[in-house]
């Protein structure tokens, strides 16, 4: 809470970095109600992929990875749970929905994030719950070395620095003396030095990031996964994070880098959302979009199977004659034969492809 404590005594400017940001973020907030009028078909595939893309990329940056050929149906089905995992994936899929459809009757509170943490967890013991025993966030090698990253508020001090987390956030949000955008993403830093939850914080952290976004009246991470851009953006997520949080708990930080993250990545889904719109002049051409857009996710060799999972609303017929058309440019090439053949990327592969 140290940053909110310091942007509240005393706010003068933000660097010119940040200014753009906001005026690019204001920008796209005008436009919104115009780009959510097209048809409501199309918009709802990109709904659907944006949810699958949240619920595992927030998950795969803590470690969490299931079954690709089950995603779909560990996200929108009710089966049951073979794992931990999945559970945790599945909790957060509803969290996204609880926040989707209600994210501006959500208040930012104590409560809100209690239970945003108990759906994420599952059933495991502490889901819900502060930290009852101090934990700092500790970073290992690979030639098994490890350091202390950043030494976390103590389980002690948690409920009474969450408390005024809140409070420092509801007081600035009414008085608009910060930027709002400033003042969403200087909580987000504030939340994740406190570390209130002995596991599960980043993941908290993203979901009050697009419940804040909702609050703000920028509903972009509906239809663009805010957690896939930050997991794509992972290295500089984690650089910021601790540039930012040196000093933290004496109030001498430089809190902007971590800021100015934060709201590059808002802007740059802000973009992707204009720029999928502009092309959705037919079904088709967006269909073909959300398919490049799978293959330039996975990360490794895929089926159709696992393509068909991420897109449920492309057919199979159609997934293969796009990776046709693809194998004909050299962008793609297959492993093997038969239904179950699994297909890679080549060195041709272009991101332009997913632009």
């Amino acid at each position: 809470m140290t940053t909110l404590r310091l942007f509240s005594r005393r706010f003068e400017s933000v660097p010119t970095a940040t200014t753009c940001y906001l005026a690019d973020l204001g920008e796209a907030r005008g436009k919104q109600e115009l780009f959510t009028r097209q048809s409501p078909q199309r918009l709802k595939a990109l709904r659907e992929h944006a949810l699958i893309e949240s619920a595992v990329s927030s998950n795969r940056i803590e470690g969490v990875e299931v079954d690709q050929s089950r995603i779909a149906t560990i996200v929108f089905g009710q089966p049951l749970l073979k794992h931990r995992d999945e559970e945790e994936v599945r909790g957060y899929r509803q969290a996204l929905t609880w926040i989707h459809d209600q994210g501006a009757k959500i208040p930012v509170s104590e409560e809100t994030i209690l239970q945003l943490h108990s759906m994420t967890r599952g059933e495991i013991w502490d889901a819900g719950k502060y930290k009852e025993k101090d934990g700092d966030i500790i970073e290992k090698y690979p030639d098994g070395r490890s350091r202390v990253r950043f030494r976390t508020v103590s389980a002690k001090d948690t409920p009474s620095c969450m408390m005024e987390l809140v409070g420092l956030y509801e007081d600035a949000f009414r008085d608009r003396i910060i930027p709002q955008f400033v003042l969403l993403a200087a909580f987000n830093l504030d939340f994740l030095c406190i570390h209130p939850f002995r596991d599960g914080n980043g993941r908290v952290s993203r979901l009050l990031l697009l419940l804040q976004c909702y609050h703000l009246g920028l509903e972009v991470g509906r239809y663009i996964s805010l957690e896939r851009l930050i997991e794509q953006n992972k290295e500089r997520y984690y650089e910021t994070l601790e540039h930012s949080s040196q000093g933290w708990h004496e109030g001498k930080h430089d809190p902007w880098p971590y800021i100015n993250f934060i709201l590059s990545i808002i802007r740059t889904a802000c973009l992707e959302f204009e720029q999928r719109i502009g092309r959705m002049q037919s079904p088709k051409g967006e269909k073909t979009r959300l398919v490049l857009h799978a293959i330039n996710s996975l990360p490794g060799p895929f089926s159709v199977a696992e393509l068909q999972n991420n897109c449920p609303n492309v057919s199979v017929d159609m997934i293969r004659r796009i990776l046709k058309n693809l194998r004909a440019k050299d962008q793609v090439e297959c492993l093997g034969r038969g239904q179950k053949a699994r297909w890679q990327k080549t060195a041709k592969w272009e991101l332009g492809n997913v632009e």
